[in-house]
């Protein structure tokens, strides 16, 4: 899942403890592991999570890229998903390529922090000094607090205390220190089956604003739709969303989403979200409805693939070499 953990802002404050900012108040686990765009915006389709499932988490990098250049660069790209060579992009081979880009930007956002945690790279991190470089500063702001700290300090402790939580569940064999496999597993939850119930949790305490343990459908909307004004009336999509939890979501009908309503929602069991993008991507550029892609299909469509400036699926595109 391409998703931001909270204490990936706070690494920050190693550095500038003097300007703190607001905390990130986002889920660390977004509801789809692709793209942190909405599918369908404003009941259309949102081309920005095609290109953000079909790049990875560095698509806007490449927003830079004149037309031509984008679409030489998706080409060779294109060569590199067509793994038997025979000219055609199938359905499997464009989910293969959009697990690739999901799982490599994980790997990136493992080894980059597995650095900064444990730079003599010894086989475990303790969770002290995780604490001492994420959230250190709230040790030397403490000496200068009075008695009401500030909502800033106090929402950061409320991070390490969640923080605290994950590494605990993390740790499989509870001696605080977290292999380089667990510490994946403390950073990306949404990834290992194990962590799945701390992200229900997070995702319920993050949505739950009046803090009764569970979601009501204002408390759903809420997280991804604030009224203007007063009178203004709903979108159409608002409106979907309110009969998807009412149908769909709150399956007990009892007016809200409990634990495992949440879980359902956010790691439905039956649903492959990479299968499900490339199914979306083949039938959006396959002209000839054969449910494959030829090279020139997909440059054809190549707005839908990488925008109008943009492509890489990734780092790849500045990779000098493969280009």
């Amino acid at each position: 899942m391409m998703f931001v953990s909270a204490m990936s802002i706070c690494l920050l404050f190693n550095y500038a403890v003097s300007a703190i900012p607001k905390p990130d108040e986002k889920r660390v686990l977004d509801h789809d592991p692709l793209s942190h765009a909405q599918h369908y915006q404003n009941d259309e389709h949102n081309k920005q999570y095609d290109h953000e499932a079909f790049l990875g988490e560095d698509a806007k990098t490449f927003d830079q890229l004149e037309a031509d250049e984008s679409r030489r660069r998706l080409g060779l790209i294109v060569d590199k998903i067509d793994g038997d060579n025979d000219g055609f992009v199938n359905l499997s081979e464009l989910k293969a390529w959009i697990q690739y880009t999901q799982r490599r930007y994980i790997d990136d956002d493992v080894n980059r922090q597995w650095k900064t945690h444990n730079p003599n790279n010894t086989e475990k991190v303790h969770w002290d000094t995780y604490r001492k470089n994420v959230y250190g500063f709230l040790d030397e702001l403490a000496s200068h607090e009075t008695d009401h700290p500030s909502d800033e300090h106090f929402s950061y402790r409320a991070m390490m205390k969640r923080d605290r939580r994950r590494w605990s569940i993390a740790d499989r064999d509870g001696d605080d220190e977290l292999t380089r496999e667990e510490f994946t597993d403390f950073l990306h939850p949404e990834e290992s089956r194990h962590m799945r119930d701390v992200v229900v949790t997070e995702t319920i305490e993050d949505i739950d604003k009046d803090s009764d343990g569970k979601v009501s459908v204002e408390e759903y909307i809420g997280d991804m739709y604030r009224q203007g004004e007063p009178d203004e009336e709903e979108p159409d999509w608002v409106k979907h969303e309110r009969e998807t939890f009412t149908n769909f979501r709150d399956k007990n009908k009892d007016g809200f989403m409990d634990d495992q309503e949440v879980k359902d929602w956010i790691t439905p069991a039956d649903f492959d979200h990479a299968e499900a993008e490339a199914r979306h991507l083949i039938y959006e550029a396959d002209s000839d409805a054969d449910e494959k892609l030829t090279k020139d299909e997909i440059i054809e469509k190549y707005d839908l693939f990488v925008g109008s400036q943009a492509t890489d699926f990734g780092e790849a595109l500045t990779r000098h070499d493969e280009f």
